[in-house]
C-alpha cells in the first residue's frame, strides 16, 4: 500500500480458506506501524485471530 495513514479493509477474509487467510493476515500485520492505522471490518473472528494489533476498537 503506498504508505497511507490509514486502510480501509472492508470484508477482505471473505471466501478465503484457511492457508490464504494467514496469508492475508501476514501482510495486514506488516502493515502495521506506529505511524498509521488499519480499519478493518468483518463478520467473523477468524481473520482476527491472527492479526496482532496494538490498539482495538469494537463498534
Amino acid at each position: 500500500v503506498l504508505e497511507a495513514d490509514l486502510a480501509i479493509l472492508d470484508e477482505i477474509d471473505s471466501g478465503l480458506d484457511v492457508d490464504a487467510l494467514q496469508d492475508v493476515a501476514r501482510a495486514v500485520n506488516g502493515l502495521l506501524t506506529s505511524k498509521n492505522s488499519v480499519l478493518m471490518i468483518t463478520h467473523y473472528q477468524r481473520l482476527l485471530d491472527y492479526i496482532k494489533p496494538k490498539y482495538v476498537h469494537i463498534m
